[in-house]
């Protein structure tokens, strides 16, 4: 085709771990198509009060929805399925996964009433689809989670190795081995460029075998005497069958909490997995001997509302922790939640739980490959073009060093927003596009930039101010009143009286208005806005959002 390139745009994923969405166009400029790689979410913290998921904002893709031939899935961690029921409709494009993964695409789907509307067609592990110019194939490879894919993307400008997250497993213990005849049988073929997860390019050595999770996981549990609960990243099935074997070997039943640990324990037995398994109810849990129990529940990352958060408290409805109990922590921490982790541990502890980790015992591994194993991907893969990405950027600019030490001829370290030409010619970012956030706040879908999250954390820092007046011909009525919140009680005296400076401001603020003013509510309201907050700051030292109310009679 004339004038066609084969484009590469990240709108999330990169300088960031988490919430990936990436796209691939290949034609030229006027005509392109496009295919979507994983539309996923990272979640809200101290910084997003109220907010809870954040994806990448599709605005770029929306222009031309119409041109996108399919959205295909890579594997089902949040970071990359988490975004497609509240995103899907921005771009209607029919979905491509594998069966796991596509039984908890639908389920999200069926959460926002899109199940009949969004096509999810189902791909077999290997299979190979033609997509408009696309031809498409699945590369078995290993991760935590159940049938990971990688993507040979075949154009006719080239093929792309698209890895999805991954690492070199020898011993996964769910799903095939890693396809290593198939990376080195691309390599001969030729690529173009591989576009690389980026999470542990600075630990050396490799990740480690899920099956050495499940050997010390057993030899953890055996160690315990009272009821033993195992938290764990819930999508992680592998793992979920090591803490199921560890009970079995151990005499215990185990009982499942927390709504994505069923609902993944579902999808795993839908298509085959966790098979010979019985789980039992909190209910008939509660009739069994301490030492023959096994909790299998979410909240690894100290989830507020997740199962393990409520029996710290000890305000989960059908299951609870004690004394001589104990709970594993087979999960890394993942950075950021370091504090609300040591808060769920600390409220275990005050109710004398015994808490294992990781540094007892080997009983978590990474799912990203580290410097081995990319190592021998590159080696195999032999690409002439590196993208890293799924990372900081410090991940992305190591790994390109990392790809140029090993001979690899090119490599870029892209921005999400960046739109990157791989071919015809060098590797160069040819243009710079919109790639915004969005939050999911309750149940509205808003952008990063809306003044709502600003005024919250506004709030939050600052206080609120609520003054309120009554003006009735042309004086005066009642007030002004100041309502305050989040504001401290200077020297333990009563709000009220702390407020007095605040009080004596606004009514400053009122006499000084003429009698042709009191008709310019505009004029009224910035003249007590002003006042209040210069008052506030002078005596608090803060800077309040302040709303003004004028009532007329």
């Amino acid at each position: 085709m004339k004038g066609a390139e084969l484009i590469f745009a990240p709108l999330g994923g990169c300088r960031e771990i988490g919430m990936n969405l990436n796209a691939y166009a290949y034609g030229p400029p006027d005509n392109r198509r496009w295919i979507i790689v994983d539309v996923g979410v990272t979640f809200g913290d101290d910084t997003t009060p109220g907010v809870d998921l954040i994806m990448p904002d599709p605005v770029y893709l929306e222009g031309f929805a119409e041109d996108i031939e399919a959205i295909i899935l890579t594997h089902a961690h949040e970071d990359h399925i988490g975004a497609i029921a509240w995103l899907w409709p921005k771009l209607r494009a029919p979905i491509y996964a594998t069966p796991f993964t596509a039984y908890l695409v639908i389920e999200k789907l069926k959460e926002r009433g899109l199940d009949r509307e969004a096509k999810v067609h189902i791909m077999d592990l290997r299979e190979k689809r033609q997509f408009g110019p696309f031809e498409v194939e699945l590369i078995t490879l290993t991760h935590s989670i159940p049938e990971p894919n990688g993507l040979a993307i075949r154009t006719p400008l080239g093929m792309v190795l698209h890895t999805g997250d991954w690492k070199i497993d020898p011993d996964p213990i769910i799903g095939e081995d890693f396809d290593q005849a198939k990376i080195e049988e691309l390599g001969r073929e030729g690529i173009l460029a591989m576009v690389c997860d980026s999470t542990n390019v600075f630990e050396e050595g490799e990740a480690g075998s899920e099956g050495m999770a499940r050997e010390a996981l057993r030899r953890a549990v055996a160690e315990q005497t009272g009821r033993v609960a195992i938290t764990a990243f819930a999508s992680n099935v592998a793992r979920v069958q090591s803490a199921c074997e560890a009970a079995r070997a151990n005499n215990r039943s185990v009982c499942l909490l927390g709504r994505s640990m069923i609902r993944v324990v579902g999808a795993a037995q839908s298509v085959g997995l966790l098979q010979g398994f019985n789980f039992i109810t909190p209910d008939e849990a509660a009739y069994l001997p301490h030492e023959n129990i096994l909790y299998l529940c979410t909240g690894s990352q100290g989830e507020t509302n997740a199962a393990l958060a409520r029996l710290a408290r000890g305000d989960h409805p059908s299951a609870k922790l004690g004394a001589d109990d104990t709970v594993i922590f087979s999960s890394r921490v993942i950075p950021g939640n370091e504090r609300s982790i040591a808060a769920i541990q600390n409220m275990l502890a005050e109710r004398n739980v015994k808490l294992v980790t990781d540094r007892q015992f080997d009983i978590h591994v990474s799912g990203h490959p580290c410097r081995d194993e990319l190592r021998r991907m590159y080696l195999w893969a032999k690409p002439r073009i590196a993208v890293p990405v799924h990372g900081e950027r410090r991940h992305l600019m190591e790994h390109a060093r990392f790809a140029r030490s090993l001979q690899v001829p090119h490599a870029i370290t892209p921005d999400n927003g960046d739109v990157i030409r791989l071919a015809p010619g060098l590797v160069e970012v040819i243009d710079q596009v919109p790639a915004g956030r969005l939050h999911v706040d309750g149940e509205v879908l808003t952008s990063d930039k809306a003044g709502g999250m600003w005024e919250r954390k506004k709030m939050a820092y600052n206080g609120h101010l609520a003054v309120s007046v009554v003006i009735a011909k042309g004086r005066v009525e009642d007030g002004p009143i100041i309502v305050a919140r989040g504001f401290s009680e200077a020297d333990g005296r009563p709000a009220d009286e702390s407020l007095e400076p605040l009080d004596e401001a606004a009514e400053n603020a009122v006499q000084q208005l003429k009698r042709g003013d009191f008709d310019d509510d505009e004029k009224i309201e910035k003249l007590l806005t002003r006042a209040v907050r210069r008052a506030a700051e002078q005596h608090f030292g803060k800077r309040p959002l302040v709303d003004v109310t004028i009532h007329r009679i």
